[in-house]
């Protein structure tokens, strides 16, 4: 055991939720003292990182810890891959750089279910202002922060003017979606320009721009369970205890912030001794605190990618061309246009019927009611990725590729371990595609791309056809539901959007703290309770910001009664 050192906070996971909490904590009270421990290696060198178009060199490299899921029942009985980053600074380092908050009633759910309105959409507003350094100055103030660490950029402020943008928009529209100005607002569905984190077309590290000063950082250590005592409440956390035997210690009144991602600390709590009786007794580990729902509840994002062979490649549209080849087309992603869509009310009530049983079924419902966002969806001026259904496409500038995403999955999936070794993978399970609501959205999300790409105008004058697997030809709209199958469980993957493992009214309460444990909280996705129609880097900034002013607001009412 360290007996040189008793901390404050012990923060386990130096991702996003771990740097933000960490140096808030320190900001507010530069006196505590705070550990941060980190699987991965500080990245603030690595020469890919900064780039946001390097990450292909990311993937499967030594800051990804390269999760697979066990075979998808419903994806052609197949694992699926899964980005688990292993880095200081997390997510940040190796995604795609979406900001995208989501839809307000997403987190009306979240707060209705839990039975707090700080997890509203209003409740959270505050926090998703306090992480944001907003890219318009004339925006909305109250939906938009304009001095937080985490600068924004949308495609035409970057400088990137990409020859499509004009058709794309024009299709969209063809479709039926209206333009809208800002998705960031709480009300996304339309289409409307790209929003990432990016400043001066670079990726931000979360450990740069929330700053560690006064805190202990240990990267490459690996954290195998929190530390519990016997006490009056039932368990009291005080510490750690690392992969190597190791142990480290918090303070009287300190706490253990688990930060450590949706696969990663549902394992450690699992590893601890807290979670249902029959996994635990799987592994021979005696449990701590009976909590049934540890590992439950999880949730990912599906998407499916699809690819389209270009009628004018000589007018130089897609990365590859020369025409192209300016670096200010390096500064993002290579597209314009993010479209959010709602599904056909009449087939989604069908398909929840088959779930659920007719007599659940009503306009109150919370896939329904709304509308809801459903389908994320936009058209990437690239190619990558189609070796996952057989395909070689050059990166030459003759085809573009484009993507859907279900947004709101009624599936619920597992975290489970495979051993008590810290080290090992754990047993991840989304379940995509698990309920026929699934099935529907998706197969809607794949007609909306083949009216968009195949049956409009704009769309015809800038594809031939779609790129299709070997023995599998084009599916347009009015495709069969079996055929369009098909190709979904060819092609299925995980959008790494993982969540839900320790949810928030389940696992911990409304304040982040593990029910039946003192001194332990977890503060990253898994805490989200229900899917949201986001790419959650957003979300997380904003739930650790709200985190810290809960924690603080504890430790402010210590103090004051201490000095009382």
């Amino acid at each position: 055991m360290d007996k040189e050192n008793l901390y404050d906070y012990i923060v386990v996971g130096g991702g996003t939720a771990g740097c933000v909490l960490a140096s808030r904590l320190l900001e507010s009270q530069p006196s505590l003292s705070v550990l941060v421990i980190e699987a991965g290696e500080d990245v603030t060198n690595n020469p890919h990182v900064s780039k946001p178009l390097d990450a292909a060199h990311l993937h499967f490299s030594d800051i990804d810890f390269q999760y697979f899921t066990v075979p998808q029942k419903h994806l052609d009985n197949k694992p699926r891959y899964v980005c688990g980053v292993r880095a200081l600074s997390g997510a940040v380092t190796i995604n795609s750089g979406g900001w995208v908050r989501g839809d307000a009633r997403d987190y009306d759910v979240w707060a209705r279910d839990v039975g707090d309105d700080r997890w509203s959409y209003s409740g959270q507003l505050p926090y998703f202002r306090r992480s944001e350094h907003h890219f318009d100055p004339h925006a909305d103030p109250q939906q938009h922060g304009f001095g937080g660490p985490m600068h924004t950029s949308s495609v035409t402020t970057s400088g990137r003017n990409y020859p499509l943008r004009g058709p794309i928009l024009n299709a969209w529209k063809s479709v039926g979606l209206r333009e809208i100005k800002d998705a960031n607002n709480g009300f996304p569905l339309g289409v409307a320009e790209l929003v990432e984190n990016r400043r001066n077309g670079l990726r931000q590290l979360t450990s740069q721009v929330y700053p560690l000063r006064g805190a202990r950082v240990l990267t490459e250590t690996m954290v195998k369970r929190v530390i519990l005592t016997k006490s009056e409440g039932g368990r009291t956390a005080t510490g750690v205890e690392l992969a190597d035997g190791h142990q480290l210690r918090i303070a009287s009144g300190g706490e253990v912030l688990l930060c450590a991602g949706s696969y990663r600390s549902p394992q450690i709590l699992l590893l601890s001794g807290i979670g249902p009786r029959d996994e635990l007794a799987k592994h021979n580990i005696i449990q701590q605190v009976d909590s049934p729902w540890v590992g439950k509840n999880f949730h990912d994002h599906q998407m499916v990618f699809r690819y389209w062979k270009l009628r004018h490649p000589e007018r130089g549209l897609a990365m590859g061309s020369p025409a192209l080849a300016d670096p200010v087309f390096q500064r993002g992603n290579p597209v314009d246009w993010l479209a959010t869509t709602t599904v056909s009310t009449d087939g989604l009530k069908a398909a929840i019927a088959k779930d659920e049983g007719a007599a659940n079924v009503n306009d109150d419902h919370v896939l329904l009611k709304g509308p809801r966002c459903h389908i994320e969806t936009d058209v990437l001026y690239a190619v990558f990725g189609a070796e996952q259904i057989g395909l070689q496409i050059p990166n030459d500038g003759s085809a573009i590729m484009s993507y859907y995403m279900g947004c709101l999955p009624s599936s619920r999936g597992s975290i489970t371990l495979a051993s008590t070794d810290p080290t090992a993978h754990p047993v991840i399970d989304p379940n995509f595609c698990g309920t026929e609501a699934d099935r529907f959205v998706m197969r809607d999300g794949w007609r909306v791309l083949s009216r968009l790409m195949l049956e409009t105008p704009e769309g015809k004058e800038i594809v031939v056809d779609e790129i299709t697997p070997e023995g599998h030809s084009c599916l347009a709209s009015n495709a069969s539901d079996e055929s369009i199958d098909q190709r979904i469980k060819m092609g299925g993957m995980s959008c790494s959007h993982p969540a839900g493992s320790c949810s928030m009214g389940k696992v911990v309460d409304t304040e982040c703290q593990v029910r039946g444990v003192e001194g332990l909280r977890i503060v990253d996705a898994s805490v989200i309770p229900v899917p949201l129609a986001a790419h959650y880097q957003a979300p997380v900034f904003a739930l650790a910001e709200q985190a810290v002013q809960i924690i603080l607001g504890k430790t402010k009412d210590k103090i004051q009664s201490e000095s009382g």
